[in-house]
């Protein structure tokens, strides 16, 4: 049996929202066909965008969508993405495909506005210049009477966009361009003195953070450039074995789906190692730690385009990202934003798209049911549980995450063991629980949806508790995640 404490006294701040964003990256099939269609297609769509995929979006209130990339961003140059006359480009980085910029920046944009969205925007710092970022800041934000400004005029927009958040580059010290983090330094303090202000909305400008554990990078950036910006970005997937090898996203054993597990876990020692410097520049918490890239990643399914990234979505995704939003809001006082990669047919999607038809993935269904915790005051959630696993793959059996708004307390909790159930008693401090309403995802471990089948792995009404002398008391099935709304 497990058990969990929830004190309303104690918390470390707010989970904001954009914990629970998203990343569309120009790769694969998350764009073209995934997203975007059209205006013409046969599939449904409003101006070029799928209406279901969108309707999905809107479902679990996506508060936040990244944006070109990826590595992709820092060979994106938006001008050939605007207007009536559109550059074809090989993306080099995602499958040597062509791209024809028929998606550019008015569409994402307006893909923002259907969702009910904030963007977030990556600039070119690999390829481009400091002119080209600061001209598309200045396109999308000004209301100003300049050339820059007619030329979204000629194409259709008169209001600025106002976008508030904008990545100053992407993966730098990699695919953005193999720099040093002195020399990168250097050019974040230059790109963003030139991202100018325009109107009364302040930009949240996020400098390129390091990949895992490379200390030294967040350092060299805190202490050289730090007072100049409101985010620093980390990368951080979930990888088992070796970069060639990362396994199936199907067909995997108990002792794999325990390692998958237990490395998942070690996001918060990452989180640790950064959070420590940002604090010692940044004692007073004012820049976000945004975690714009994180999920598992596999190999790509048989006979698929290697460079497109596609791969299935088993319920063992699903409890990788219960795992990773719970330390994501136990971290809220510094981790601001998080982009799991990527949101449509795409590394640990939430959506899959094959023509005309669509599948929500176990994914999609953890973000929904933690929903509650968006701009929530965070709670301290104290769980304890027996060591469950494989081998020598082992961790806590129960993970949790809990959060207060308008008088209500949210307890997100799984259940990770494999194929047994778990019971799992809850408590408020010096409180009694009077009532409580809960929604349930669960299924095998390997189970997933897939298209031209029934959707068996979708949220549910769940009524497996009951409340005794004000505490309660759940019976969670094997690999699950619940949502529990306590009065």
């Amino acid at each position: 049996m497990a058990k969990i404490s929830i004190d309303r006294s104690r918390s470390v701040g707010t989970i904001s929202r954009f914990i629970y964003g998203h990343f569309a990256e120009h790769l694969g099939r998350c764009i073209y066909g995934g997203i975007y269609v059209g205006k013409d297609s046969p599939i449904p769509n409003e101006n070029g965008m799928r209406k279901d995929v969108v309707e999905a979006m809107k479902a679990i209130h996506l508060p936040v969508l990244r944006w070109p990339g990826g590595c992709f961003a820092d060979e994106y140059h938006w001008r050939d993405g605007i207007g009536p006359n559109r550059k074809r480009m090989v993306n080099t980085h995602w499958g040597g495909v062509v791209e024809d910029n028929s998606f550019g920046t008015h569409e994402f944009l307006e893909l923002c506005r259907q969702v009910g969205c904030e963007p977030y925007i990556t600039g070119n710092v690999g390829s481009g210049t400091v002119q080209e970022m600061s001209e598309w800041v200045e396109y999308i934000n000004s209301d100003g009477d300049s050339t820059t400004v007619q030329e979204r005029w000629a194409n259709g927009r008169k209001d600025a966009w106002n976008v508030r958040f904008w990545g100053v580059g992407n993966e730098n010290w990699g695919c953005g361009g193999n720099m040093r983090p002195e020399f990168y330094a250097d050019q974040y303090r230059r790109y963003q003195t030139y991202c100018r202000q325009y109107g009364d909305r302040k930009l949240y400008k996020v400098a390129c953070g390091p990949s895992d554990g490379d200390l030294k990078w967040t350092e060299t950036l805190m202490k050289n450039a730090g007072k100049m910006m409101d985010g620093l970005s980390l990368h951080h997937y979930t990888v088992c074995g070796s970069w060639q090898d990362k396994g199936s996203a199907t067909q995997f054993t108990r002792e794999q789906y325990y390692r998958q597990l237990q490395a998942t876990f070690k996001t918060e020692e990452i989180l640790q190692g950064h959070c420590a410097i940002m604090n010692r520049y940044d004692p007073e918490k004012r820049v976000g730690l945004i975690v714009d890239e994180w999920g598992n990643w596999f190999n790509v399914e048989p006979d698929t385009n290697p460079g497109f990234l596609y791969q299935q979505n088993t319920m063992r995704d699903a409890m990788v990202a219960a795992i990773s939003l719970d330390i994501f809001n136990r971290y809220c006082d510094r981790v601001y934003m998080a982009n799991i990669a990527q949101t449509v047919n795409v590394l640990q999607a939430i959506i899959l798209t094959e023509g005309a038809k669509m599948v929500l993935t176990p994914t999609y269904h953890v973000f929904d049911l933690y929903q509650g915790h968006m701009d929530a005051r965070q709670l301290d959630c104290f769980v304890e549980a027996e060591t469950v696993g494989e081998g020598e793959f082992t961790m806590t059996g129960v993970t949790a995450s809990a959060s207060e708004k308008d008088g209500k307390v949210t307890l997100t909790l799984s259940n990770l063991k494999a194929d047994e159930g778990e019971e799992v008693v809850i408590r408020l401090k010096d409180e009694t629980i009077a009532k409580a309403e809960g929604r349930i995802l669960t299924g095998r471990m390997d189970q997933y949806n897939d298209f031209g089948k029934e959707e068996k792995l979708k949220v549910e009404p769940f009524t497996g508790f009951s409340i005794r002398d004000g505490s309660l008391t759940v019976k969670l099935p094997a690999c699950s995640v619940a949502e529990l709304t306590i009065g």
